[in-house]
């Protein structure tokens, strides 16, 4: 028999809300790929209200800036083979080519790494660090090592980024896209190849001239 007091009832229990983290933001937006991020796509695979997202996220751009800096800080940059500046070609070859690899992969991301307001800090000071392996590795100055990295991964990866936006279109009629693609690669590894010649001759005179 009852007591007389009324029955009780369990409080209803809402669904834990997500965690909205920096990594689970970068995943979203990494997988989405940077030229389809939108504030709607994101906070819909991260299972968030597109407001709740703002909240952490300012703006599109900075969105767009933070997946670019995760997207750049996996890029796992060749470290120095080889010793002494007659094995810096060998390096910049296989730089370039890793280069060239990670642009093809990552869609809209050339825009934040050789845009230098585009870079944030993180970024910037994985550059730096990279700087000071290389003119470590093979005995060249800070300032040198800056200009030649520099002038060899604008140029790569700005045109590989041009190479791969053109070869993702769809070809024009009866052209094989595969073909198309092959014989534009080729072009941009020959002419990457040409660049690191005439850039290492230059830092050569350079540094005949600073004795």
């Amino acid at each position: 028999m009852g007591d007389g007091k009324p029955p009780q009832t369990t409080p209803a229990t809402r669904g834990r809300p997500r965690t909205i983290t920096r990594e689970r933001i970068a995943e979203a937006g990494i997988e989405i790929g940077l030229p389809n991020i939108t504030f709607v796509g994101v906070a819909a695979a991260l299972g968030v209200s597109h407001m709740a997202l703002y909240k952490h996220v300012p703006s599109l751009e900075a969105l767009k800036r933070l997946v670019a800096e995760e997207i750049f800080s996996r890029w796992q940059i060749p470290q120095a083979c080889g010793t002494g500046r007659d094995e810096l070609k060998t390096y910049l070859t296989v730089f370039t080519a890793s280069a060239r690899e990670f642009v093809k992969a990552h869609p809209g991301l050339t825009p934040f790494v050789i845009r230098r307001l585009a870079a944030t800090r993180p970024m910037i000071a994985k550059i730096d660090g990279h700087q000071s392996h290389i003119a470590k590795a093979y005995g060249i100055s800070k300032a040198h090592a800056r200009w030649l990295l520099a002038t060899v991964a604008f140029h790569c990866i700005a045109v590989a980024d041009t190479v791969y936006s053109v070869a993702g279109r769809e070809p024009l009629e009866g052209a094989d896209r595969a073909a198309e693609e092959a014989e534009m690669e080729t072009e941009l590894v020959q002419g990457m190849n040409a660049l690191i010649v005439g850039a290492l001759a230059m830092l050569e005179e350079e540094i005949d001239r600073d004795g």
